[in-house]
C-alpha cells in the first residue's frame, strides 16, 4: 500500500515578503513625492494667478481713472477757496486748504494750491510698506512709505443740459428755466433745478450727499459739496467733509460767481451751469484686514472700496511738460511747475501671495509687480516729434 504525502505548500518566504514590502514602500514614497510636488506646484500656480489677477484688476481701475483725469474741468484746474498770504517770495493760501482722504483719516491738499487739478500727487501719504516675512518700512526713510494719488474729472451726467437759472430769450424765443434758481443765503447755497429743463427722475440723474458739484458762469467756476437732496433741490451747507462750503475766500467760492455786493439772490447770478465732478483717490490699507494689504479706491469721502488684495507697495512718478526741461519720473511737483503740467503718470504696483508656499526645503511668499505709464489725454500735450 502506497503512502500518500501532502505536496509542498506554495507561498513566500519571509525574505521575499520583506523585499516585496520594501519595493512597494519605495514606489509609494515616489508616488507621494510626485503627488506632493504636483500639489505644491498647483499651489504656486494658483497663488501666482490670484496675485496677477489682483494686480491687473487694480491697475486697470487706476488706468481708467487716470485716462479721464482732467476731462471737462477748466484748464489749470477747478478754483477752490483761496486767499493769498500776501508774500511775494512764497505766495500761499492763508486759510485752511480743502480736505483730502487718507488711510483712517484726512489730510489737506497742498496749501499753496488755488485749484483742484486733474491729478494731485500724494508722495508718501500712504502707509509704510508692509511685508510679513521681512523688515517693515522705517518712518525715518521716506522711501518706505507708499504713495497716494487723487484724480479729478467731470461726470457726463446731464446736469449741464441747460443753465440752472436760464433766462428767457426773445431771439430765438425761449422760456428759459423760470423755476430754476441759484441762491446764497448766509453761508448756505441752494440750487433748484427746473424740471422742465433738467428733470432728475426722467433723465435718470442721481445726486447724493457728498457729491461734488462745479458751478460755472461768465465770472468763473467754483466747486461745492452736496449736503442734502430733496427732489429737484440741492443744498450746500457748511460743515461738509471737504471743507468747501460756506467759505468766503478771495477766490474759488460761490461768492465769486455773483455780481459784487448783490446779496446772494438768484438774480445775482448770470446763467450758471452745474456739473458733477468725481474726485477719486487710491491708496493702500494695511489696517482693516492685517496682514493683508488692500488697494483702496475712494470716491470723495464715500465709503472706501477695496479693489485689490495682498498688495505690498504702490508708487507713482510723474512726467511734466514745461517747454524747458520737461522733467520726468518726478515723485512730486518740481519747483516752478504745477500739477496741470503733468503729461504722464508712471505707476508701480507690487503684490504678494496670500500665504507662503513650500519650495523644496523652505517656504516663502510669491511676489510680482506691474509697471506702466499712462498718458493723460485730457491734460498737458507734448509733441514729441517736433
Amino acid at each position: 500500500m502506497r503512502r500518500m504525502t501532502n505536496p509542498k505548500n506554495a507561498g513566500f518566504t519571509l525574505v521575499e515578503l520583506m523585499i516585496a514590502m520594501a519595493v512597494t514602500m519605495v514606489l509609494l514614497y515616489a508616488a507621494v513625492i510626485v503627488f506632493r510636488d504636483a500639489t505644491l506646484t498647483n499651489q504656486v500656480v494658483t497663488q501666482n494667478a490670484d496675485m496677477a489677477d489682483n494686480l491687473r484688476a487694480g491697475l486697470n481701475l487706476i488706468e481708467t481713472d487716470l485716462q479721464q483725469a482732467g476731462s471737462g474741468i477748466p484748464t489749470g484746474g477747478i478754483p477752490i477757496p483761496y486767499t493769498s498770504n500776501g508774500s511775494s517770495s512764497a505766495p500761499c493760501n492763508s486759510l485752511a486748504a480743502p480736505n483730502r482722504p487718507v488711510l483712517n483719516g484726512t489730510t489737506t491738499f497742498p496749501a499753496c494750491n488755488s485749484t483742484f487739478p486733474g491729478v494731485e500727487p500724494g508722495q508718501a501719504l500712504g502707509p509704510l510698506i508692509t511685508a510679513p516675512d521681512a523688515s517693515a518700512g522705517l518712518p525715518s526713510n521716506p522711501s518706505s512709505y507708499t504713495d497716494e494719488i487723487t484724480v479729478f474729472y467731470v461726470d457726463n451726467l446731464g446736469l449741464d443740459a441747460k443753465p440752472i437759472n436760464a433766462l428767457a430769450t426773445t431771439n430765438p424765443a425761449t422760456v428759459g428755466c423760470p423755476n430754476g434758481s441759484l441762491s446764497l443765503s448766509g453761508n448756505t447755497a441752494t440750487a433748484v433745478f427746473d424740471a422742465n429743463c433738467v428733470n432728475f427722475t426722467t433723465a435718470g440723474i442721481y445726486i447724493n450727499p457728498g457729491d461734488l458739484i462745479m458751478f460755472s458762469n461768465t465770472l468763473g467756476e467754483a466747486v461745492l459739496a452736496v449736503t442734502s437732496v430733496s427732489g429737484q433741490t440741492l443744498t450746500f451747507a457748511p460743515g461738509d467733509a471737504f471743507n468747501l462750503n460756506g467759505r468766503t475766500a478771495a477766490g474759488g467760492t460761490l461768492n465769486q460767481l455773483e455780481a459784487n455786493g448783490c446779496g446772494g439772490s438768484n438774480a445775482c447770478f448770470t446763467n450758471t451751469t452745474a456739473t458733477r465732478v468725481w474726485m477719486v483717490s487710491y491708496y493702500l490699507d494695511n489696517v482693516t484686514s492685517p496682514p493683508y494689504v488692500r488697494l483702496i479706491r475712494q470716491v470723495g469721502f464715500n465709503t472706501p472700496t477695496p479693489v485689490g488684495e495682498t498688495m505690498e507697495n504702490m508708487q507713482f512718478t510723474y512726467n511734466f511738460v514745461d517747454g524747458n526741461t520737461n522733467p520726468s519720473n518726478q515723485a512730486a511737483v518740481p519747483a516752478g511747475d504745477s500739477e496741470s503740467q503733468i503729461m504722464a503718470v508712471n505707476v508701480y504696483l507690487a503684490a504678494r501671495s496670500s500665504y507662503q508656499v513650500r519650495r523644496g526645503s523652505y517656504s516663502s511668499f510669491s511676489r510680482d509687480n506691474l509697471v506702466t505709464q499712462i498718458s493723460l489725454r485730457s491734460m498737458a500735450y507734448h509733441n514729441a516729434f517736433r
